[in-house]
């Protein structure tokens, strides 16, 4: 191998080139300096490294050829010179190899050194940053003495775990609108699923007396006998949505067949081919469109087992149920449905056995309908079966001669409808209001203990209220539905009283449930516990034989003078009977009776005692 021109000087003459080497008789510009420069510094350290073989991390293999042994003569030769830098003698590749490794290697470690003083001074930062807030902020609590080291580790940790919870939080919900939810979530509570739906307070002052019987409404329906529930449905309010619910949206071991493009529905019984549900949408209008009350308790029997004879007709339980609505709103409803073209004219009115007369019932309209009628006009009609229509339906007509004003005087008709209406409001199995969806609902699934599917939704925005009137004409409708709009005062003070009474009992029974859960808890435990003891015991009395002889003796001696003074006090007692049987001869029972009560309080008190 042939050394370089610039090297010569210092490592004095020069070497026999290798053969087949070509030799090299001049130096690079760039690396000529830096080479003598290195083999003049570096002679020990560089051939100390290469005697001992490579460096750290560097295989055998890199550098595992011998090197001649003439360069180490003509070295060793040199006398009080400096020794040969051996590292100048490798060739440039693999020079440059070696010291890009070091060079590698002690940034790598630069670096490690680096990022590990960089954490301990940003955590000890961060402990003077918290110290200083926290003493800002427990002003009295920090004066009292400087917090020690495990109070800042756990202060540290509790930081660390606050912000690992927030950024968790911000990648698995990063929008604005969850942002919302959580503050929603901190500033106010769960709202109550029966909160009332016209956003006013669920309590409210009660306005009538109504007995417990006339709150506690639940009914034993059973669907696989004779009971029948009927529905009442009322023009406009809301029935139609409701009777939809009874045929599609009750949970039932056999749910109602219901096919497309047909109104009604097949509801039969478990294993029966005989419905238990008499609506429009089950058995329709079997009775007339909208009948009413007076209709439908003389209908109903007849239609279901108008075939079979009397006697083989079973005693059924006929369970009537109805929607009310706001009178207000109602009128309203009707009125627009009528402009629609709406008429009814397929309704009996069957009362007494026979239709009105047209005398009894005349009609406000001339023609096939009364569409496109202007409310003033619809108002003024005096014949209008919408006025006080809620009233009528529910009330029996048969007390006051049906449709014919001529059999008693109009307040005295009034004052009996209502009162009619009232009492078979309050003896129906069921009814509910429009304007409470999700308590109606609830005190349906509660009654009859059958539950719905999916739950009922409040429809705030109706034809009704989109119609815009004012106060004057809100007054003439209210006048002209007065009976309604007492009839749904009371309604209304009723219904929310039931609602009441059966959460109330809810929650009473879930407290109940709860207590004596814990008490058989609690029973377990202890019989555990007792179990445990008496099974230390067999074992302590197994290791010391001793002790469980005197432990014997004590429980005989006691039992014996519990029984001595039991003997002795029934001796006595026995005396002071005699003595007052030979003084009081009547009663004697008594006396007995109450001496053995007597014995039997000591017997007991002793065995406390012992």
């Amino acid at each position: 191998m042939a050394l370089p021109a610039c090297a010569a000087p210092a490592l004095g003459p020069p070497l026999q080139p290798e053969r087949g080497a070509p030799a090299r008789t001049t130096c690079p510009r760039r690396h000529s300096r830096g080479e003598a420069e290195l083999a003049v510094s570096r002679l020990g350290l560089v051939a100390a490294s290469v005697l001992e073989g490579p460096p750290r991390g560097v295989s055998r293999g890199f550098n595992s050829r011998p090197l001649p042994d003439e360069p180490l003569k003509a070295s060793s030769s040199l006398a009080g010179a400096p020794r040969a830098p051996l590292f100048a003698l490798l060739p440039r590749g693999r020079r440059r190899r070696m010291h890009d490794l070091r060079r590698r290697w002690d940034l790598g470690s630069l670096c490690r050194a680096l990022l590990t003083r960089g954490l301990a001074a940003l955590g000890h930062s961060l402990k003077h940053v918290l110290g200083a807030v926290f003493s800002k902020i427990f002003g009295p609590m920090a004066s009292v003495g400087n917090m020690d080291e495990k109070s800042n580790k756990l202060l540290l940790a509790l930081v660390m775990l606050f912000l690992f919870a927030v950024i968790v939080l911000q990648y698995v919900c990063p929008g604005t609108e969850c942002q919302l939810l959580r503050l929603q979530a901190f500033s106010s509570p769960v709202p109550d699923p029966y909160r009332s739906e016209d956003e006013s307070s669920a309590r409210f002052v009660p306005r009538y007396n109504f007995s417990r019987g006339d709150l506690l409404r639940k009914v034993d329906f059973d669907i696989k006998g004779d009971d029948l529930i009927v529905f009442l449905h009322i023009q406009k309010t809301g029935g139609t949505t409701f009777g939809r619910h009874l045929v599609r949206n009750i949970q039932l071991e056999q749910p109602c067949e219901c096919r497309v493009g047909q109104k009604k529905c097949t509801c039969h019984r478990p294993g029966k081919r005989e419905t238990w549900l008499f609506s429009r949408f089950s058995t329709g209008w079997s009775c007339g469109l909208h009948a009413d009350w007076t209709e439908l308790t003389s209908c109903v029997p007849a239609v279901v087992d108008g075939k079979r004879d009397a006697k083989l007709r079973p005693s059924r339980n006929f369970h009537y149920i109805t929607i009310l609505r706001d009178p207000v709103s109602r009128y309203l409803s009707e009125w627009r449905h009528v402009q629609r073209g709406a008429t009814w004219k397929a309704s009996l009115h069957v009362c007494d056995g026979r239709p009105p007369t047209s005398e009894e019932l005349p009609s406000c309209y001339t023609g096939d309908d009364w569409s496109g009628c202007p409310l003033k006009e619809f108002m003024d009609c005096p014949y209008n079966l919408a006025n006080n229509r809620q009233v009528r339906m529910l009330s029996d007509l048969t007390l006051v001669g049906c449709y014919n004003l001529t059999v008693m005087p109009e307040k005295q008709r009034n004052k009996v409808l209502l009162e009619s209406a009232k009492s078979n409001l309050k003896h129906m199995a069921f009814f509910g209001l429009t304007e409470f969806q999700r308590k109606t609902q609830y005190l349906f699934e509660k009654t009859f203990n059958m539950n719905f599917i999916s739950p009922f939704t409040q429809y705030n925005t109706t034809r009704a209220s989109s119609v815009e009137i004012n106060e004057e004409i809100q007054k003439r409708i209210e006048g002209l539905n007065f009976l309604d709009v007492e009839l749904y005062s009371y309604a209304k003070d009723l219904f929310l009283q039931r609602y009441q009474f059966m959460r109330q009992k809810e929650h009473q029974e879930a407290r109940r449930k709860r207590q004596e859960q814990r008490k058989f808890l609690k029973g377990k435990f202890l019989q555990t516990h007792f179990q445990s003891q008496s099974q230390g015991q067999s074992q302590n009395q197994s290791q010391n034989p001793h002790q469980n002889l005197t432990q014997n003796l004590i429980h005989n001696l006691t039992q014996s003078s519990s029984q001595n003074l039991s003997q002795n006090l029934s001796q006595n007692l026995s005396h002071k009977e005699n003595r007052e049987s030979q003084k009081q001869k009547s009663g004697p029972e008594q006396s007995d009776s109450t001496a053995s009560n007597g014995t039997k309080d000591y017997i007991g008190s002793v065995e406390k005692w012992r």
